[in-house]
């Protein structure tokens, strides 16, 4: 049987916190800026967690489950 290969694009998007929860960077931070609130592009910066509903999903491509 071979092995399980991780989605590479997974693997660059999250990090799993000590606690297994996972972490994310909020979209919409790249470009546009320009119409863009400065208190919206300021809680853009800090990162969030992941949905519980979304957590099997991604686990699954980050070969965790």
């Amino acid at each position: 049987m071979p092995k399980m290969k991780t989605k590479s694009s997974a693997k660059k998007r999250f990090t799993i916190t000590g606690s297994g929860k996972i972490k994310r960077k909020h979209a919409f931070k790249s470009h546009i800026l320009t119409k863009k609130s400065t208190k919206q592009k300021r809680n853009l910066t800090h990162a969030g967690l992941v949905h519980k509903s979304d957590e099997g999903n991604i686990k699954e491509q980050l070969c965790m489950k």
